[in-house]
């Protein structure tokens, strides 16, 4: 078989033009990064240049909005459980029966009221009328001053340490400080005593805190059931059988043991961290939101048609 020169000339302009085809691809990926890349990280910078002490509500607010919000919400919900793994804590839920009787509603009317605050900051007047509804709430109830301490600490601390195993970045200096600060912030004006000073003082309370109060009581199982069952709610009943073991592989050995709740086996562990870690590296890919996504500007279960801050909460009862 003879090859002319038309053939060489043909076979030249198709690797020519794979080869052009190639470099575009290249450009288009370096494009890509020093552009949508490029602006993935113009929330970073900008918080970058505030200060943590002073512009803590702002720092915050693009945290939570803008940042992390689906990371904030599902730390927090774990932080939620934490807080029952305290015996003395779990036992006031369980007097009430909130979590019970109506557990969407109870978890929808926490996180409405730690949101408004997060989103509007504390001083705003969206955020006074969440903190003066949470005091009135709180108020009703014989509560220690270091089980308020504890909670508030879960605030801070939870968010950040499942940010450190499964977020897209992990937060800066002034994420982590401003956190603190707006926590600290919030527990003056919902009068709680002996907040510590600084980041390290209250890890330090936070920890020891849990060595010395996680431990199982009953009332710490079912109040822990009854959140887990709320999870479980939000998908089809076919498959609550087989999260179980996904939702416990979130809880740490202390958890689980302040609960009995059964340890997952490990290569759902393993999976289950897989996946999530899977899902930062993506989102590391994805541009910044230009919206803010807080929980309360989505459509609420429990309310489904809005709600008044001043109504949000379990209603007096003539027993309190």
């Amino acid at each position: 078989m003879r090859f002319d020169d038309n053939y060489y000339t043909w076979q030249l302009s198709i690797s020519e033009n794979l080869f052009s085809n190639f470099w575009l691809k290249i450009c288009h990926v370096m494009y890509f990064e020093s552009t949508m890349l490029g602006n993935r990280f113009q929330n970073l910078h900008r918080i970058q240049q505030l200060d943590p002490v002073k512009d803590h509500c702002e720092i915050y607010h693009i945290m939570t909005g803008y940042e992390f919000p689906w990371d904030m919400i599902r730390s927090l919900e774990v932080a939620l459980m934490r807080t029952f793994c305290v015996p003395s804590i779990a036992k006031l839920l369980d007097k009430t029966g909130e979590f019970r009787y109506r557990p969407q509603k109870r978890y929808d009317d926490t996180a409405i009221l730690t949101v408004e605050i997060g989103k509007w900051g504390y001083d705003s007047d969206r955020g006074h009328q969440a903190i003066n509804r949470m005091n009135e709430i709180h108020g009703r109830f014989k509560i220690a001053n270091e089980d308020f301490l504890y909670v508030l600490s879960t605030f801070i601390y939870d968010p950040i340490r499942w940010n450190v195993r499964f977020g897209w970045r992990r937060m800066c200096e002034q994420e982590i400080l401003a956190a603190f600060y707006f926590w600290r912030e919030v527990g003056f004006r919902m009068h709680i005593q002996d907040i510590p000073e600084t980041y390290e003082e209250f890890e330090h309370y936070n920890l020891e805190y849990e060595r010395q109060n996680f431990c199982y009581s009953e009332a710490n199982r079912r109040i822990g059931e009854a959140t887990r069952d709320l999870f479980l709610s939000w998908y089809p009943k076919f498959l609550h059988y087989p999260l179980v073991p996904v939702i416990n592989a979130l809880l740490d050995d202390a958890m689980l043991k302040a609960f009995g709740f059964k340890k997952s086996p490990k290569y759902i562990q393993n999976s289950v961290e897989n996946i999530l870690k899977l899902r930062g590296k993506l989102l590391h890919l994805f541009p910044p939101r230009s919206r803010p996504d807080f929980y309360i500007d989505s459509p609420i279960r429990s309310y489904p048609n809005g709600y008044e801050i001043e109504n949000v909460g379990a209603v007096k009862t003539q027993s309190e």
